[in-house]
């Protein structure tokens, strides 16, 4: 089967790599998302393994429309009883780039009133919506005038990996920790340092890729388990296989955050997942947060300055500059942020540079390779 998993900008080819290496075939990257093909094996497999993915979706129906008329017709054209049962409810996301509908929720609408009419003329009833626990989630996807349907075999997202503590105002998307720590080429052999986690969140992805970990070891829930062919003997099997993959290691991960309430929140993540052994996490302010290693890597994202002034958000990130030249010589250093001038302020130059968005924010994630006599220009590029 044909499928289309979705990711976050600039995460394309590590979640492609990653979808080759969970046995999928025909791997095509493209903007937020990789085509590939797939068993339903593999449909279980990559909902429960993949890191760095949001969705997988499952195309199921393509057809030209462009106007309302031919919108109904089309969607009625297709044999819904097929996918779903009338007791079951439904919910429609979109996601339409088309002149030819101006209103993103019109065709959403069309297509729930052709849906539903099929079933009232067929069997005499109607199936409900639910837009927030639905039986069955569509995906409607509209460029120009070509539409496609899929169904959504996720649910929730796959970045709600159900150990995060709520109450951090800033929490970094877990899909995107996963991915820096691919970018950074990190693996359990590294000592791996966050001097300012937050809610722990690189550290908690670092620890689960440590351990070879499920990153849904703790969902319950999954849109598939919804279908009409969900085949629970080969899921059990997928799971088992997945778990039993899980191994302890030596793992050297630690972070302090100046904050007391998100340390607390790294610490009860931790716990959920049972790896306690395996972070180190404490309370302290960044200017004294000392390695325990000579080498390794940091990652991190401070603060971006949307709460504190200019003046302040570049004295903050001169402070950093200095302490990783003069604390952390020969460790790479990884700094994920959104303020461009800020990063200037570091006074190092970076030898690698990805795109990437945090929430709404492009941002940048730079490597910086500190070692004796680092340079410091006055000038650096954006």
């Amino acid at each position: 089967m044909k499928l289309l998993i979705k990711t976050l900008y600039g995460l394309e080819q590590v979640l492609a790599d990653e979808i080759r290496e969970l046995g999928g075939q025909q791997v095509k990257t493209i903007k937020r998302a990789v085509d590939c093909e797939g068993n339903l094996e593999f449909l279980y497999r990559a909902n429960y393994c993949l890191r760095t993915a949001l969705k997988v979706l499952r195309p199921i129906y393509s057809f030209q429309a462009r106007n309302e008329k031919q919108l109904y017709d089309q969607i009625r054209k297709f044999d819904w009883s097929a996918v779903m049962d009338v007791s079951q409810t439904f919910a429609i996301d979109n996601s339409i780039f088309s002149d030819f509908f101006k209103h993103s929720k019109f065709p959403t609408l069309k297509m729930k009133d052709a849906i539903a009419d099929q079933f009232r003329d067929e069997v005499g009833r109607r199936p409900s919506v639910d837009t927030k626990r639905p039986d069955v989630q569509f995906d409607l996807h509209a460029w120009k005038d070509r539409f496609t349907v899929s169904m959504d075999s996720s649910g929730d997202t796959l970045n709600q990996r159900g150990y995060r503590q709520r109450g951090h105002q800033a929490p970094l998307n877990e899909v995107l920790a996963a991915g820096m720590l691919k970018l950074a080429g990190w693996d359990k052999e590294i000592p791996l340092v966050d001097p300012m986690c937050g809610s722990g969140t690189i550290l908690v992805e670092a620890a689960l890729m440590g351990m070879n970990m499920p990153p849904q070891t703790l969902r319950k829930d999954f849109g598939f388990k919804n279908w009409k062919d969900f085949n629970p003997v080969i899921w059990n099997r997928v799971k088992a296989e997945a778990d039993s993959a899980t191994r302890r290691a030596a793992l050297d991960i630690s972070g302090g955050d100046i904050d007391p309430r998100a340390v607390e929140m790294t610490k009860k993540s931790i716990k959920q997942l049972r790896i306690r052994g395996d972070i180190r996490v404490r309370e302290v302010p960044f200017e004294q947060f000392l390695p325990k290693t000579k080498e390794g890597i940091l990652i991190t994202n401070p603060p971006y300055g949307e709460r504190i002034g200019p003046k302040e958000i570049q004295e903050f990130y001169k402070t950093i500059g200095d302490l990783l030249k003069s604390k952390f010589e020969g460790f790479d250093a990884w700094v994920l942020s959104s303020n461009t001038q800020a990063l200037k302020h570091l006074k190092l130059r970076p030898s690698a540079k990805h795109t990437l968005y945090n929430g709404g924010l492009e941002c940048k994630f730079q490597k910086y390779e500190l070692y004796a006599g680092t340079r410091e220009p006055e000038e650096l590029p954006t």
